[in-house]
């Protein structure tokens, strides 16, 4: 499959995940979501355990996990407690800004560099995933912006994007020198060991398996393996900025999601940024 075809799978198992796992936050805090949602990743990835060898790894690869790692724990944390802390409306436009801290991070640790009309394609993918979520907002269109200053949440979402512009990275290094399903299984099995003291302070003893078994949450664990594979296997074949941008089609998906299944308003509005999205897509893929 071409890169363009995993990160769009990409963005649909994402958009699919976060439906189960919003639907799961109704009975289970946000930590224990975090971690029942990577664990029950594992069964996914480890279906595609049988069609890929265990390649041999070197000290790149060891490197830039041990660096991956508390820094992939920091950003789902604080991407936890920005949403818990201010509404979605202010905060979540500003992942979308991720693909334009790549070309930052990309072009110092990979040395690459995206083309002009790629570069106005990643401009336009983040502009229309900013304006997506705030078309019903009274704040307005500058307002999560506005907000850095008074909303903790918003100062918090826009440190999460910056790493995860950092683990992108280093996420395609790993995977660059072993595999994808490879550095998959490693990934889905190393965060919850780290991310499990979190719930099991914030979770009675009693409650946790309970919490971690819910079938919504089993669903999106699923869903969110195909969504490790189908990342890993687009981000070797091409730069990171362009892989990200589409893969935030994610928002378009969760729109119609919104629409139909939580019958959720402002659908048209909201086509604007749908717009500018995939405008930014064709520039990206066909210019």
């Amino acid at each position: 499959m071409t890169w363009v075809t995993y990160a769009l799978l990409c963005a649909f198992f994402l958009a699919t995940s976060d439906v189960f796992t919003k639907k799961a936050l109704r009975d289970v805090n946000e930590y224990t979501v975090c971690f029942g949602r990577i664990l029950w990743a594992i069964p996914c990835v480890a279906l595609a355990l049988p069609f890929s060898t265990i390649p041999p790894v070197d000290s790149t690869f060891w490197f830039s996990f041990i660096l991956l790692i508390p820094i992939e724990i920091t950003a789902v944390i604080l991407y936890t407690r920005a949403i818990k802390l201010s509404p979605l409306s202010i905060t979540t436009p500003f992942l979308g800004l991720t693909p334009l801290f790549l070309i930052v991070t990309a072009y110092l640790l990979l040395g690459e560099k995206p083309d002009a009309s790629g570069m106005c394609g990643i401009v336009l993918v983040a502009l229309g995933a900013y304006s997506l979520n705030i078309r019903q907002s009274k704040v307005g269109f500058l307002g999560p912006l506005k907000a850095i200053a008074h909303e903790r949440g918003s100062l918090l979402m826009v440190i999460t994007a910056v790493l995860y512009s950092i683990t992108s990275v280093l996420g395609k290094i790993c995977t660059q020198h072993s595999s994808p399903v490879f550095f998959s299984m490693i990934y889905v099995i190393t965060l919850p060991v780290f991310l499990f003291p979190f719930v099991y302070g914030k979770t009675s003893q009693k409650h946790i398996v309970p919490s971690c078994t819910n079938p919504f949450l089993i669903v999106a664990g699923l869903f969110y393996g195909g969504m490790v594979i189908c990342h890993l296997s687009g981000i070797v074949l091409v730069e990171v900025p362009y892989m990200l941008s589409v893969k935030r089609t994610s928002l378009l998906f969760s729109i119609l999601y919104g629409r139909f299944l939580f019958h959720e308003t402002g659908f048209t509005e909201r086509l604007a940024g749908g717009v500018l999205m995939l405008a930014g897509i064709v520039l990206i893929t066909i210019v």
